[in-house]
Parts: C-alpha cells; sequence; structure tokens
C-alpha cells in the first residue's frame, strides 16, 4: 500500500504528483535485496532452476533482477499496469543483460494473459492489496503448477492498540488490512501450504523506498510551491512517511512464501483491528 491508496486518482494533478514522486524510485513499495532473497531461500527447495516465473506488479524491477539473479537458468515473465514501471524495468532488464530470460510487459493483475498451470514461481511484492489478499491468492492459484510456489507481501497490523490518527490514514488507505495470523489462515483455506514468513525490518522501509522519495518531495515543494492542490498531494506523500517514523512498531509488512495444493473455496470473514 503506498500512499496513492488515499489521492483521489481521478484527479489528474493528483496523479501527476503521483507520479512524480514515484518516477524511477529505486523500488514502489518497502521491500529490499535481503528481504528478497531470503524469502527466495524459503522457495529454493521446491523452485527448479530452469523454473518458469512470473513477478507480478513488477513495479521498476528490482526484485526482478534479483530472482533472475537466483535462477540464471529461470524464464520470466514480469508485468505491471503502469508504463512508466514498465518502460524503467524493460532498460533495468537490459541493462543487466537479461532481456534474453525476462519479458517485461503491461498487464492487469485482475486479468493476467497466462495458461493454467504455467508457473512454478509466482512473486508479488507489495501489491496483492490491490485485488485483496484472498481473491489475489485464489486467481493466482490455477496458474501454478502443482506444487509451485507463491511468495508475496502484505501490510500488517503487527499491534492492536495504534493510535487513532493512524488507523484512520489506513483504514481510509486499506480498510481490509489485518494482521499476520490472518494471512496465514488466508494462505491455507485458498489451498496453500505455508512454507514460511518474516516481517520486513524497517530498514527495508527506508533504504530503496521512503528515504529516496522524501529527498524527492523536496525537490518537487518548489515546483509545486503555488499551487494548494498539488501541494496538498504532495503532503500526503510525505505525511505516509511521516506516520511511518513515528509508528513503526504498529504495522509492518509480511512476507509470505506458500505452495499451492488443492483448489479451496473462497475465505468469508476478516477480522478487524
Amino acid at each position: 500500500m503506498t500512499e496513492a491508496q488515499t489521492l483521489d486518482t481521478d484527479n489528474p494533478k493528483a496523479m501527476e504528483v503521483f507520479d512524480d514522486v514515484h518516477g524511477n524510485l529505486p523500488r514502489e513499495g518497502p521491500g529490499n535485496r535481503s528481504c528478497t532473497q531470503r524469502a527466495l531461500t524459503l522457495a529454493a527447495d521446491t523452485v527448479p532452476p530452469d523454473a518458469r516465473v512470473l513477478d507480478i506488479a513488477c513495479g521498476p524491477g528490482m526484485q526482478t533482477l534479483d530472482l533472475a539473479t537466483r535462477w540464471p537458468s529461470a524464464t520470466i515473465d514480469a508485468v505491471d499496469r503502469h508504463p512508466s514501471y514498465v518502460a524503467e524495468a524493460k532498460r533495468r532488464v537490459a541493462a543487466a543483460g537479461f532481456s534474453e530470460r525476462i519479458e517485461v510487459s503491461r498487464a492487469n493483475m485482475r486479468a493476467l494473459p497466462f495458461e493454467p498451470l504455467s508457473f512454478d514461481l509466482i512473486w508479488c511484492e507489495g501489491a496483492a492489496y490491490i485485488m485483496g489478499v484472498e481473491e489475489a491468492l485464489l486467481a493466482w492459484h490455477p496458474l501454478l503448477k502443482r506444487g509451485g510456489v507463491l511468495a508475496f507481501s502484505e501490510a500488517v497490523w503487527l499491534r492492536d492498540d495504534p493510535p487513532a490518527d493512524l488507523r484512520d490514514f489506513w483504514t481510509d488507505g486499506y480498510p481490509d488490512m489485518s494482521d499476520v495470523e490472518h494471512c496465514r489462515e488466508l494462505v491455507v483455506k485458498c489451498g496453500y501450504r505455508l512454507v514460511g514468513d518474516f516481517v520486513l525490518p524497517e530498514a527495508a522501509w527506508w533504504d530503496d523506498y521512503y528515504l529516496p522519495m522524501e529527498e524527492r518531495i523536496k525537490s518537487l515543494v518548489s515546483k509545486y510551491g503555488g499551487a494548494s492542490l498539488s501541494m496538498h498531494a504532495l503532503n500526503e506523500c510525505q505525511r505516509e512517511i511521516d506516520l511511518y517514523r513515528s509508528f513503526a512498531d504498529f504495522y509492518g509488512y509480511v512476507f509470505v512464501v506458500a505452495r499451492a495444493g488443492e483448489p479451496a473455496m473462497p475465505v468469508s470473514g476478516r477480522p478487524t483491528n
């Protein structure tokens, strides 16, 4: 989840600010190379060396390159719905010399253009919430080969007593946010076996995401300083960063690795926090 959830996405000016803030950041959400590698280690025993991999909502492709490095004989389909992210991911893939093994394309995660039983590994860092975790787990399950692996990260509450302004911010942006245990329950009920999970450290929010974003925001103040609507959107971006700086103990991201089994019925009900 990012501040785009709290912005008026039908407002061109708000989205212009969002694109200016996010353009060519190292990553488009919390995460870092060490966390990707830790999740890859959890998946390693199941994923074959010549795996076919799908990276959903790949953003600018940092983790896509990590996947290609970890499995040098794998082929990877990396998809995102934002043209600017697709273009940047293609640039990074070409610069790394991986164009023959990585196909980057524009696609909607709700309507992925792939046949059932296509992939040994599906990867999605920080974006399953766009569909809703339950819907995503069920929709992507048929794309996995039997025993294939799904790895995803998801925003969660780490405590059940968040301050009111923090709760209000996340309720506005992501009302379905739950906790680690509920993510584990969804994994099992949606037809997967939990392999393992871990909470991302605070550095995974700062090093490749919030710190470069904060520098970008500072550089944009002069551009938008005379426009109240644009400054409101810019301030919302900064507000997200400030909330994490103050309340990191209350929420975070969990990285979940699970193995596909039998399909399951949709899960009903979500806990409230």
